[in-house]
């Protein structure tokens, strides 16, 4: 199923700011809320 893949991809490839926690996109430099540059991958796997 290639449509579940793509739609996995879309919903996880985000940037999370590490300050506010607001939701970014991939490409982002500063977060589009606070504007600061501490950004992260959204988590691949769940924590625990």
């Amino acid at each position: 199923m290639q449509g579940t893949d793509l739609a996995a991809e879309a919903r996880l490839n985000k940037l999370i700011c590490m300050k506010c926690g607001a939701v970014n996109a991939p490409n982002a430099k500063k977060c589009r809320k606070c504007h600061s540059k501490q950004l992260r991958r959204k988590a691949r796997e769940p924590r625990r």
